[in-house]
């Protein structure tokens, strides 16, 4: 296949749409077991809640962000008006990192946390975002391929460089410093002030 090859959209859609609910579904799977292990031992329900609030929290966290990217993904692609070779597989490779996810959250909640396990989780929804990233910088050189002009791609990837830019930033606060840990996730509320200082850097 060449570069000129393309395809129709649609089935790229359903495809991507069908990997993030799996994905989604994956990140309850370790809940489910810990609570039929907890009926087993006939643990009380606050106690299970008390003990295994870190998997709670992972599950809603790691939840909230694959729904966010998925929407990020949808607002870019319901435009796309056909798919090459090359954006197929930036495709790929960002639902490989949307599909890996469930594994460091289900670390993330049931092992003690490590600079490692930080690097893992976080480092994994970097790679997410640099291939959404991705997606808009070629889509903005072939902008015959998406019914958007290049200055909204362009828009848009300047609010994928702020994300990565905070998630890098986080990730060795959530390592090493352990008092703060993954609320250092929480800059990713600054992600708006700090596109609007990069677009008039750009500017």
């Amino acid at each position: 296949m060449t570069e000129q090859t393309t395809f129709a959209p649609e089935r790229l859609r359903a495809f991507v749409d069908a990997v993030v609910a799996i994905a989604m579904t994956l990140l309850i799977l370790p809940l489910l077991e810990s609570v039929s292990d907890a009926a087993t031992d006939g643990t009380a329900t606050g106690a299970f809640l008390v003990e295994h609030r870190g998997q709670i929290v992972s599950f809603v966290l790691s939840f909230v962000l694959i729904a966010l990217f998925w929407m990020e993904h949808h607002r870019q692609y319901e435009r796309v008006l056909r798919v090459s070779t090359p954006l197929l597989y930036i495709n790929v490779a960002w639902m490989l990192t949307i599909v890996w996810l469930p594994v460091p959250t289900a670390m993330l909640g049931q092992m003690d946390t490590d600079p490692l396990q930080a690097v893992l989780y976080i480092g994994t929804l970097i790679l997410t975002q640099v291939t959404t990233l991705a997606g808009k910088l070629y889509l903005i050189r072939h902008s015959g391929l998406i019914d958007l002009t290049p200055e909204r791609l362009r828009r848009g990837a300047i609010g994928d460089i702020a994300a990565i830019i905070l998630f890098c930033v986080a990730l060795p606060i959530a390592a090493w410093v352990h008092v703060v840990g993954y609320f250092a996730l929480l800059l990713l509320a600054f992600s708006s002030p700090l596109e609007k200082l990069l677009d008039g850097l750009r500017r």
